[in-house]
């Protein structure tokens, strides 16, 4: 199995940016979908977006609006998470995960390995 490792995330002010990365072990990173979770206090864990497994595609949350790019380097197996006009509502701990799926999903159970969560908070 797969183990993850967050980081990157801290406080910033609102406008301000992050990049998150999600460093991955093992040599079998790249035949794996890597997706961007995350939840708020109270909240189920959401979708935030997905990327395939050669970078080709990806896919987004509605709320991202524009501003988050997720990338990888499978030659360091790590996917990144950069976020940009953060929003006092962007405030959540953000997980990756892993998708052995052959589409991009949105639903957190098509998601197998999952890292810690590195917590992001915006102020207003």
């Amino acid at each position: 199995q797969v183990q993850l490792v967050e980081s990157g995330g801290g406080l910033v002010q609102a406008g301000g940016s992050l990049r998150l990365s999600c460093a991955a072990s093992g040599r079998t990173f790249s035949t794996y979908i890597m997706g961007w979770f995350r939840q708020a206090p109270g909240k189920e864990r959401e979708f935030v977006a997905a990327i395939s497994r050669t970078g080709e595609n990806t896919a987004y949350a509605d709320f991202v609006k524009g501003r988050f790019t997720i990338s990888r380097d499978n030659a360091k197996n790590t996917v990144y998470l950069q976020m940009a006009s953060l929003e006092p509502e962007d405030t959540a701990v953000y997980y990756c995960a892993t998708s052995p799926t052959w589409v991009i999903m949105r639903r957190a159970n098509s998601y197998g390995s999952w890292g810690q969560g590195t917590q992001v908070t915006v102020s207003s």
